[in-house]
C-alpha cells in the first residue's frame, strides 16, 4: 500500500513539474517551417525576423516579445533569392501600426537591395508597443509583413496560460486523489489489506 501511495505521489509531483515547465516537456528545439512566428510573406516569398539585444543576452533571439528597453539589432533574412533583388526596406513605428494620431516614426530603412539576402538596423526602442513594418517597392501597401514588438511590457495573456496551467494540474491532482481516498475500491482494498 505505501509503495502504491508513493507511487502516485510522484506521479502528481511529475505532472506539477510538467505543466509548470512545457518547454522542457515539449522538447523540440528551434520553430521552424509554417510554425515559426517570425515568418511572414510578401506575396509568394518569405522573409524571416528576429531581434537581438547581445547586451543582455549574447545568443537569445526575440520575434515579438522583447524583455528589456534600449538598443535593439533588428535583422530581417530574405529567405526568398528573388527578394535579393529588389530593394526592400523596413519602417519601425510607436504603436500599433493602426496610423493613428500617436504613432510615430522611430526609424525608416528606404528600400535598398541586399544581395547578401539580410536588411540589417539598429535602433534605441523604449517601453512601448512598436510595429515593424517590411516592404517592397513593388508590393502593395495593404499586403506589407507587419510584426507587433512588445518591448520591455508584461504580456498578461502569457502569465496567466503560465499561471493557469500548472493551477489547472494541482487542482485535476488534487481533485484525482480526492476521488481516490474517498473511493469504495480504496477503502475495501485497505480493508483486505489490512485483515
Amino acid at each position: 500500500m505505501m509503495t502504491h501511495m508513493r507511487g502516485i505521489g510522484v506521479l502528481g509531483l511529475l505532472l506539477v513539474a510538467v505543466l509548470s515547465h512545457p518547454d522542457v516537456a515539449a522538447a523540440h528545439g528551434a520553430v521552424s517551417g509554417e510554425d515559426d512566428p517570425c515568418l511572414r510573406r510578401i506575396g509568394e516569398q518569405v522573409i524571416h525576423f528576429n531581434a537581438y539585444q547581445p547586451q543582455y543576452q549574447l545568443k537569445d533571439q526575440y520575434c515579438t516579445d522583447i524583455p528589456q528597453s534600449g538598443d535593439i539589432f533588428l535583422v530581417v533574412d530574405l529567405v526568398d533569392p528573388a527578394l535579393r533583388h529588389e530593394p526592400v526596406g523596413m519602417r519601425i513605428m510607436k504603436g500599433n501600426g493602426s496610423q493613428g494620431a500617436d504613432d510615430q516614426i522611430v526609424a525608416d530603412i528606404r528600400p535598398s537591395l541586399h544581395p547578401d539576402g539580410v536588411l540589417r538596423s539598429e535602433v534605441r526602442l523604449d517601453e512601448g508597443l512598436y510595429a515593424v513594418t517590411i516592404s517592397t517597392e513593388k508590393q502593395n501597401l495593404m499586403k506589407r509583413p507587419q510584426y507587433l514588438l512588445r518591448v520591455h511590457m508584461t504580456d498578461y495573456q502569457k502569465l496567466v496560460q503560465t499561471v493557469a496551467v500548472p493551477l489547472f494540474g494541482v487542482l485535476l491532482a488534487a481533485w484525482l486523489g480526492y476521488k481516490l481516498i474517498r473511493s469504495t475500491w480504496l477503502r475495501n482494498w485497505w480493508t483486505a489489506l489490512r485483515s
